[in-house]
Parts: structure tokens; sequence; C-alpha cells
């Protein structure tokens, strides 16, 4: 019943992470245009990984998608695969999660459910270190450009999708944690037991023959003199 509950919660844990990493791809602030040293802001210019958008006082939002992936950066190229790599990882793990986990009647045998959620725990933590690197390298490339005295263009911030992809990766990679560890002690755990089962069936029996034989027991350790 523990590894079940512990199951539940890695599930829970995993499939929140995804939520948030997916709807962090299409949120529109991942960079925001700084205000710093700005007395009076005319415009606001925010961009995310397929369009850039400048917003004027009024409100109204002018946006322009980016017109050929083959010239944009390639910094943004890279957190795009990224990104879609991770959704895709997630998504997978969750069919590999609901599949192989205990509370479910789906998935054959124990030890195949087992590897299954295993499985599932390691897509996972690779979902999320993918999310969690296109985020942070985004970010090098604000920060860089913000910090340098010699960058003279307009200089953005962190955006709130930033910190949202950021917070998904984490839950992933902790749910996918759960998922192996709780698994890998309850491995060791029925290991052992089924050790120290056939080990006292094997030693009941030899005591038997030994009884029906007339012969001493040569057993050694806790059963010697049984």
């Amino acid at each position: 019943m523990g590894n079940m509950a512990t199951e539940i919660v890695a599930f829970l844990l995993t499939v929140s992470g995804w939520i948030l990493v997916s709807s962090t791809l299409p949120t529109d602030y991942w960079k925001v245009s700084s205000v710093d040293g700005t007395v009076i802001t005319t415009a606001t210019f925010w961009s995310n990984l397929w369009k850039t958008c400048v917003t004027d006082s009024t409100g109204v939002s002018n946006c322009k998608d980016f017109p050929s992936m083959l010239a944009l950066d390639a910094y943004i190229q890279v957190c795009r695969g990224l990104m879609i790599a991770s959704v895709c990882l997630g998504f997978f793990g969750a069919i590999l999660a609901l599949v192989g986990m205990k509370c479910t009647k789906i998935g054959g045998s124990e030890t195949t459910k087992a590897r299954l959620t295993v499985l599932s725990g390691f897509h996972f933590i690779l979902g999320g270190l993918c999310c969690m690197t296109a985020c942070s390298i985004y970010a090098h490339r604000i920060t860089t450009d913000f910090f340098d005295p010699l960058f003279v263009a307009q200089k953005f911030e962190l955006g709130a999708a930033l910190f949202i992809g950021w917070a998904g990766s984490v839950l992933c990679i902790l749910g996918g944690l759960v998922f192996c560890l709780s698994l890998s002690e309850g491995f060791s755990m029925r290991q052992a037991a089924q050790f120290l089962t056939s080990r006292n069936k094997q030693s009941k029996t030899t005591n038997s023959l030994h009884k029906e034989t007339g012969e001493p027991s040569r057993q050694f350790g806790r059963n010697a003199y049984v």
C-alpha cells in the first residue's frame, strides 16, 4: 500500500510538471523589454520562441511571426527542439506510468509493470532536463545581453514563461526520481524476502531428510543445532 501511494504522489508530481512545461511552449512572455533607466515607456516589446510583438501605451499589440526557421538564431532553434522533446517525453512518460502503476489493471505481470514505471520515471527525468536546459539557455542569452556594456540595442528581462518552465522541469525531475527510487527500494525488499523464504524452505527440507535418515545435521550458523 505504501509503494502504491508513493507511485500516486510521483504521478501527480510528474503530470503537474508536464502540464506546466506544455503551457510554457506557447506562452507569450519569454522575454520582456527592460524599462531600466527609462522615464517614459511608450511601448513594450516581448517575444517567445515563435514570434516577436510590441504593445503600445493604449494596449494594442502588433505581432510578427519569425519569417524563416533557418534564419533564426541558433539558441532559439535549440530551445524549440528541447521544448518539443520535453513535451513528447512527458506524454509518453505519462502513458507508461498509467500502464505500469500498481493501481491500474493493465500492463501485464508485476515485474513488467515495475519496468514500465521505471522507464516512465526516466522519461520524465529526461523531459525535465530538456525543459530546464532550454529555459536556461534562453535566460543566459537575455542576461548576457543585459549586462553587456557594449550592447546598445533593446535590452530584455526574463519573462514569466521561463519561471513556469523551471518550476515544471523541477516537478518532472522530482517525480521521476520518486518513481525510480521507490521501485528500486521495493525490488530490494522483495528480493530479500524471497531469499529468506527460499533459505528457510531449504533448511527445513534438509532437516527433514536428516531426521528420516538418522544422519547428523551438518548445517552451520543459526540452524546448526536444529
